[in-house]
């Protein structure tokens, strides 16, 4: 029987001088100390657009809407033997200012420079689609 895949939603924050932030998986979580996109899983019933919402919110401090996500593109991969389906958002605007409240560190970065860091599977297809975007 196939599983259904885990659905986990990114946004690649741009800010005015076209950096990209990502931040860095706490220790103690699977895959500790590597770089990601801020974001997460989406929840039952609960809309992807929603759960990024919410996410960042949770991770950052910071709220946006509906129309300032714009879907870049999408990677697949595995958690274990589970499927994975990663969806990538590009976010302009929001409001506040990004304060971290689980990961230890975050950056910004160009999209040339994210190439250099350790990041999950999934994350990686992402890099090289967001630097032909940015």
């Amino acid at each position: 029987m196939t599983q259904t895949p885990l659905v986990v939603v990114a946004a690649a924050l741009i800010d005015a001088q076209s950096r990209i932030f990502v931040q860095q998986r706490p220790a103690d979580k699977s895959m500790g100390g590597l770089w990601e996109f801020p974001g997460g899983k989406v929840e039952a019933g609960e809309a992807p657009e929603d759960a990024l919402i919410r996410e960042l919110r949770e991770e950052l401090c910071i709220e946006t809407e509906t129309a300032c996500l714009a879907p870049a593109t999408f990677a697949t991969g595995h958690i274990g033997d589970r499927p994975l389906l990663l969806l990538l958002y590009v976010c302009r605007k929001w409001r506040g200012q990004v304060q971290l409240t689980e990961a230890p560190e975050g950056r910004w970065l160009r999209s040339h420079e994210l190439f250099s860091l350790e990041m999950p599977p999934a994350d990686l297809p992402l890099v090289a689609m967001l630097d032909a975007l940015i």
